[in-house]
C-alpha cells in the first residue's frame, strides 16, 4: 500500500529528475548555441521546461541574481534544487 509520503516523495523525485534534465539542456544550449532539439528530444525538452518553468519563474521573482562585476549568476536553480531535496527528505516523516 502506498502512503501519502511515498507518493509525494515520488513526485518530488520526478521533479528533481526534470530539474537535472533542465540543467543538462541549459548546458548543451550554452556550449553549443547553434544546437536546436528535434524529434523526440524536442518533445522531452518541451515537457521538462513546461514542468520546471513555473517553479523557476517564482524562484527568480524572489531570488535576485548574484552580480559579480559584469557577470550575473542565477542562484534560483540551486535554491530550488536544494529545496526539492529537503522536501523529499521531509516526506519520509509523513505516514
Amino acid at each position: 500500500m502506498l502512503s501519502l509520503g511515498g507518493i509525494l516523495n515520488g513526485i518530488l523525485q520526478l521533479f528533481l529528475f526534470a530539474l537535472l534534465g533542465r540543467l543538462i539542456l541549459d548546458y548543451v544550449r550554452m556550449f553549443s548555441q547553434s544546437w536546436r532539439p528535434r524529434g523526440i528530444v524536442l518533445v522531452i525538452a518541451e515537457f521538462i521546461y513546461g514542468v520546471t518553468d513555473p517553479v523557476m519563474k517564482v524562484a527568480r521573482r524572489f531570488i535576485p541574481p548574484l552580480r559579480l562585476g559584469s557577470v550575473a549568476i542565477d542562484l534560483s536553480f540551486i535554491i530550488v534544487f536544494f529545496a526539492v531535496q529537503i522536501m523529499s527528505q521531509l516526506t519520509h516523516l509523513i505516514p
